[in-house]
């Protein structure tokens, strides 16, 4: 909870009284929360009687907060508590909260947020204003609201108002700072919008007739700086994936991470994606070399420079990348670079089941084989991109198939990989083993993979033009994954709704698509979903391994998690931002009155 300006002023004359000397027993509490030195520069604000504003140490510094010396100081007797020696019920609460080390849900007040129409209207004139007041730099086009608060890939879809009231298109950091700072000091709740690709609801605006999107995609899509002696290119956070490859692909580079068409880096960092690659180059995790953010409060921050390790303080690349938005806004990203493998084909592999074929999986794991990507297509993948027709062939056979893809540097060096894997795959009742023997055939083999889900949605429309896709995903630990991944599949096949499973198991993770086309197929979808995340927990594994909590997942994290790291996080999400404007509602719950997790 945060102390209001009233607290404050009650929380000046309580310190200040010799009653609270004598209950804390100890006549130096007073002094050391009100002393009366030569103030440095600047002095402490006053407020209108001339008196030092307490509220000042609260935003100098968290650890010197008065909550803290509060709750240190007035526990010399040991029968008095904070709430028996100050008189109000809320102001002793939040003196109490600033002294914890976690923020559990029931110990906040609800967010403020701006509600007064006519405060809203003046604060958008202040956004709009600091772009210039130029309509190419912000848009209340009704297309372009419906477009920032929902895709028909995402799992959860917002409500009729459930849409911001603006999007602003800023040009650099500069303009992102002053747009936060305008919107922190006003409570105007802010999604940042990047790709628009997430899948769990993360730029849905769950503010109502509140909420701004700042989308860095229009003018931040610029690659910087190429470091290539280094291996780390610098680039905005509206620069694609895919283009940033393009760019690094004519100098025999690659970007380690490869999610899903038109993902945008700042939106791989805020959501930790990964995608087929993870296997061999690691995730979102293990790209970032630093970050450029903007705080809630304006703030820019640098993480760090550009070394390859450090052990220089806390690792704030890591508290960022994962965040879905809810901490500032990414505006420059330095990723690595990894080299191309001079070489490379594919093999295709088809097994009797999915159990056979993730067994396959972890065998070659276990065996110390260095591969690049391992990806598991169910039956009922391949039956639907034979039926699609999106590839060159139709004739795919329709079984559980893994998908290897070999890298290395001399063509040696393919032939024994190849030459290894074929033999563990017999060992796996492997039904059918093939590879590309030049570049055509690679490009053949693994297209594929790359239509699966295009193949579902394919499918869906051509049975009900409104079908929806839910594809959500979890990870496992490795021992564990031919077990849950067939669990999985057979709830699904006996639910008879159109559905398919594709995995990037070489990590564990592994993806299911639904189809639903109305309200009754959409709550099979959720039970399903619910109890595939549940089998993964039982496990000790993850209710999301890339696709981020957003709305969608958020229900899980009690479980997955317990009740203590969620309350931690929390407390880091209002250190940084107290206001709780940065994408509310998103991984956690922040407002203790929020009646249901239909409510946002």
């Amino acid at each position: 909870m945060l102390l209001t300006t009233p607290m404050r002023r009650q929380l000046t004359n309580l310190v200040t009284k010799p009653s609270l000397k004598r209950l804390a027993g100890s006549s130096i509490t007073a002094r050391r929360l009100y002393a009366k030195p030569t103030p440095t520069s600047p002095p402490p604000p006053k407020d209108e009687n001339g008196t030092p504003w307490l509220g000042y140490f609260f935003t100098t510094t968290i650890a010197a907060s008065l909550g803290y010396i509060m709750a240190t100081t007035l526990t010399f007797e040991k029968d008095k508590t904070i709430s028996s020696l100050i008189p109000n019920p809320s102001l002793a609460n939040a003196i109490e909260n600033e002294a914890r080390s976690t923020a559990p849900l029931d110990s906040l007040q609800p967010p403020n947020y701006i509600q007064d129409e006519e405060k809203i209207q003046a604060v958008l004139k202040q956004l709009q204003s600091v772009l210039g007041n130029n309509p190419e730099n912000y848009s209340m086009h009704e297309g372009e609201l419906n477009s920032h608060s929902d895709t028909e890939f995402n799992t959860h879809h917002p409500n009729d108002d459930q849409r911001p009231r603006i999007i602003l298109f800023p040009h650099n950091t500069e303009e992102i700072s002053q747009l936060l700072k305008i919107c922190n000091e006003n409570d105007v709740p802010v999604v940042p919008f990047s790709g628009g690709t997430s899948l769990e609801g993360h730029f849905i605006p769950t503010r109502r007739n509140c909420t701004v999107t700042i989308d860095i995609s229009k003018y931040m899509n610029q690659i910087i700086k190429l470091n290539k002696k280094d291996l780390d290119v610098v680039v905005q956070g509206g620069v694609e994936w895919e283009e940033l490859n393009e760019f690094l692909k004519d100098e025999g580079l690659m970007f380690g991470c490869d999610p899903g068409p038109g993902a945008q880096i700042a939106g791989c960092v805020a959501d930790s994606c990964s995608g087929t690659n993870a296997y061999r180059y690691g995730t979102m995790k293990e790209q970032v070399v630093n970050l450029t953010v903007v705080l809630p409060d304006g703030t820019i921050v640098k993480t760090k420079g550009r070394p390859r390790k450090s052990s220089a303080g806390y690792n704030l690349n890591g508290l960022f990348t994962g965040s879905e938005g809810t901490l500032g806004i990414m505006t420059e990203v330095t990723v690595k670079c990894h080299v191309i493998p001079k070489f490379e084909t594919v093999a295709v592999v088809a097994f009797p089941t999915v159990g056979d074929a993730a067994e396959c999986v972890s065998n070659v794991i276990q065996s110390g084989i260095q591969l690049t990507a391992m990806e598991l297509l169910d039956n009922n993948m391949m039956h639907l991109i034979n039926k699609g027709g999106a590839t060159s062939r139709t004739d795919w056979i329709e079984k559980p198939t893994v998908f290897f893809r070999i890298g290395g540097h001399t063509q040696k060096t393919i032939d024994d990989l190849v030459s290894e894997v074929e033999k563990l795959a017999k060992s796996n009742k492997c039904q059918n083993f093939e590879f590309a023997k030049d570049e055509d055939e690679k490009v053949e083999l693994w297209e594929a993979r790359k239509v699966a889900l295009w193949s579902v949605l394919d499918a869906g429309r051509n049975t009900d033009p409104k079908a929806r896709v839910w594809t959500t995903d979890v990870a496992v630990p490795l021992s564990q994954l031919p077990q849950t991944i067939e669990k999985t599949k057979q709830e699904m096949d006996k639910s008879k709704l159109i559905n398919a499973i594709v995995g990037h198991v070489g990590d564990g993770n592994f993806h299911s698509f639904i189809i639903y086309r109305n309200a009754d197929e959409r709550k099979k979808c959720e039970k399903l979903v619910e109890n595939m995340v549940h089998r993964a927990l039982e496990v000790e594994g993850t209710c999301t391994g890339e696709h981020g909590v957003g709305i969608g997942k958020r229900e899980f994290m009690l479980s997955e998690l317990g009740q203590t790291p969620v309350d931690l996080m929390r407390k880091v999400k209002l250190a940084i931002d107290p206001k709780r404007i940065m994408n509310p509602d998103k991984i956690f719950k922040i407002d203790p009155k929020e009646p249901s997790d239909d409510y946002v």
